[in-house]
């Protein structure tokens, strides 16, 4: 990595490149720092409550009150509603992203993230239980769809990569709080604690700018001054980048259906569904959602609450290590690391879930999969527990937060064409959830009737559809200006932009 990545990455003044000879232009990004913490918190609450139903599954499935009891099939759409709602939000932000902003679209999100984790935590019947949860959802998909697009805007190139991986750091840090809460707390006070960084969500972005290039595509060019020098320090001179945002929006017109057809617009949006797509249809979601079932179904020797903090540590340091290599190793590079280890681990998992496993006999009635305590949570692993699906498990998630998790975030927002920005970057979350939702639904399924094994498989033919697609339609971004990658599609051939 070249003195100026470095110093960018370690909060160092950063020279710029292309300033004019003796012209001292150096960033600092403390504030900009700020700005990011500010709104991934919203990815904090996103991954918090994607996996919220993973350690209630026990209580709801086992629950005295016969409103809130669920059998299988009713868990199965508790766990996947809210992939529904994030598709849902995911849609709404397409129009909200062009109309409000994209910080109002992040501090919107807060409200029916509020308003979901009330009625989960005071639920008294089923409905307000879905209820809930898709409307943690909606937010999730909310979330999803603008945050990464306002870091990307807000973001230096030199340490824009490592900025891109933040939100999937603190969603994972807020599935890692979830796992957690959930070996200790009950399940309506882990509703209650999920509202908390809602509220400071709302707080703290409320104190941040607005996007630079948001601000300037609506003509307010005193207003984009001032955010682009709050962002980067008083030191840097910020009309060489203010003029290359400028050409850039004023090259741009309202895009016709005729200039869709044409490869500088319809490849980066293929490219950006593509991956969302493909993201999904890799099992994650389900692997996340039902983490304590698949371990329990799996047999694993330990206390499956005390194996999904385990994993969730594992998965927060495996982001980190991704983090830290975006602007070296190159997007492509970790996505070729992340497609291998998926592949070699879930195919794994099915030949080991076909071995040594079967579908699990009927269960009676409201009680499906519960988790066994007992011996194992003594620490005495009853005959025919195992680790190893515990370790492929890890590894399948180790591969995911290497790559094809915080890079398919990062390059929906750096390859989209800014015209169709907004809209794009929300048809690309509702691709993205209404295929987990989908997912999510049928793993259970699946599972429940013929095994683990059928729905590995399935996970391992779309790994290798990931390592091809990334070989064959993924460009590498790393140190490319918003501008330059947008240059790429345009000629199809270069980076470079032509004075």
């Amino acid at each position: 990595m070249d003195r100026r990545s470095k110093a960018a990455a370690s909060d160092e003044n950063t020279a710029l490149l292309g300033g004019e000879p003796g012209t001292a232009s150096l960033v600092n990004n403390s504030r900009l720092f700020l700005a990011v913490f500010s709104v991934v918190l919203g990815n904090f609450s996103f991954g918090y409550s994607l996996v919220y139903a993973s350690p209630v599954q026990t209580a709801l499935q086992g629950s005295e009150d016969p409103r809130l009891q669920m059998d299988s099939t009713q868990y199965a759409w508790f766990g996947s509603i809210y992939s529904l709602g994030a598709a849902a939000g995911g849609l709404g932000t397409m129009m909200l992203n062009d109309m409000i902003g994209r910080k109002m679209s992040i501090m919107t999100s807060a409200l029916p993230s509020a308003v979901g984790y009330m009625l989960m935590g005071g639920a008294s019947d089923r409905w307000m239980l879905l209820l809930g949860r898709f409307l943690t959802g909606v937010a999730g998909g909310m979330t999803s769809a603008s945050i990464p697009v306002y870091i990307s805007e807000i973001s230096h190139p030199a340490i824009r990569g490592a900025m891109g991986s933040c939100p999937q750091i603190t969603a994972v840090c807020g599935a890692l709080v979830l796992y957690a809460l959930g070996t200790i707390l009950p399940w309506r006070w882990l509703a209650v604690a999920g509202g908390v960084p809602a509220v400071a969500l709302v707080v703290l972005v409320a104190l941040m700018p607005s996007s630079p290039r948001r601000l300037l595509s609506l003509g307010r060019e005193e207003e984009a001054e001032e955010a682009l020098r709050w962002l980067r320090g008083r030191d840097y001179d910020v009309q060489t980048e203010l003029r290359a945002v400028q050409n850039s929006i004023r090259s741009q017109r309202g895009l016709t259906l005729k200039e869709l057809a044409t490869p500088a617009y319809y490849r980066p949006i293929l490219i950006s569904v593509g991956m969302r797509f493909l993201q999904q249809m890799s099992g994650i979601t389900p692997t996340l959602v039902y983490m304590q079932y698949i371990l329990s179904t799996s047999k694993v020797a330990l206390d499956p609450g005390i194996a999904t903090v385990i994993v969730g540590v594992i998965r927060l340091f495996s982001v980190a290590i991704a983090a830290s290599l975006m602007d070296r190793a190159g997007r492509k590079a970790l996505l070729y690391t992340s497609s291998m280890l998926m592949i070699l681990s879930s195919l794994s998992l099915t030949m080991y879930s076909h071995a040594n496993g079967c579908p699990p006999p009927p269960a009676p009635p409201n009680v499906t999969h519960l988790p066994q305590h007992g011996l194992d949570s003594l620490g005495v692993a009853p005959a025919g527990l195992s680790l190893v699906p515990l370790f492929l498990v890890i590894i399948f998630i180790f591969g995911y937060a290497m790559g094809w998790g915080p890079i398919t975030w990062l390059l929906m927002a750096e390859v989209l064409p800014l015209v169709a920005r907004g809209v794009a970057s929300g048809l690309c979350v509702a691709v993205s959830w209404l295929t987990a939702f989908a997912v999510t639904h049928f793993f259970i399924i699946l599972a429940d009737r013929y095994g683990l094994y059928v729905p590995y498989l399935c996970f391992t033919v779309v790994c290798v559809f990931c390592l091809l697609f990334t070989a064959v339609r993924v460009p590498e971004t790393r140190g490319r200006t918003l501008e330059e990658i947008e240059n790429f599609f345009r000629t199809g051939r270069t980076f470079t932009i032509s004075n």
